[in-house]
């Protein structure tokens, strides 16, 4: 087993407590050194910055198929996202371009982790249509399990908005590794906060018994 917070300065809790609110809130480094100094923690922006680009991939353990728009360093790149029928996040994918490759690659690795779907549902884009077409030549998918739908996408457009919400900070993503890594965090964080609400559980600290359970595998 990893000790992945061994030679911090400071302790599980509290990093975990700040790189789960930094990604879970649309907020800056420094309003986030405003409110641990508030809870009497002392700690540097920059230092804060490493534990959200070090952390944030090993929070990402966790059919509706859609993307969206990420602008990294003036250029849009496109986030992949699928999500189940109950709003629950599956699975997520940073890539430079939208095309057949992207949509191929994101499909496949979604259904070889989850199996077949009863149901996938994306929009009409003709990369997507494409790709859906090869696997089920391939034999990942089968005929009649694809549907086309606005209205029935309409729940993942929805969850989209969250996502959005940190176009604002996206800005100042310099490279598609760091806005990967974070994005990752942001992706995990969203999630955790949909299980717990599925729940009927509050989201707070206790979600996050779940990201160190990860960190410990």
């Amino acid at each position: 087993m990893t000790d992945h917070f061994k030679g911090r300065q400071f302790n599980q809790s509290v990093i975990t407590f700040a790189v789960g609110y930094y990604l879970r809130y649309n907020i800056s480094y420094r309003d986030l050194v405003e409110m641990m100094r508030d809870r009497g923690i002392f700690v540097h922006h920059t230092t804060l910055m490493r534990w959200v680009q070090h952390y944030s991939p090993s929070m990402r353990a966790l059919w509706r198929m859609d993307e969206t728009y990420i602008k990294i360093k003036g250029q849009w790149n496109y986030l992949y996202r699928a999500i189940d029928d109950q709003g629950l996040t599956l699975d997520f994918q940073l890539r430079k371009k939208r095309d057949f490759n992207s949509a191929y690659h994101f499909l496949k690795r979604l259904l070889k982790t989850y199996g077949l779907p009863h149901r996938l549902v994306t929009d009409q884009y003709g990369a997507t249509l494409k790709a859906i077409k090869k696997l089920t030549r391939e034999g990942y998918l089968h005929k009649g399990m694809h549907q086309c739908s606005k209205y029935r996408n309409n729940l993942i457009e929805q969850d989209h908005r969250f996502i959005k919400r940190q176009q604002v900070r996206s800005a100042s993503y310099q490279s598609t590794r760091t806005a990967a890594r974070t994005l990752y965090g942001i992706e995990t964080m969203h999630a955790i906060h949909k299980e717990s609400r599925k729940k009927l559980g509050l989201f707070g600290f206790s979600a996050y018994q779940e990201v160190d359970q990860l960190l410990a595998a």
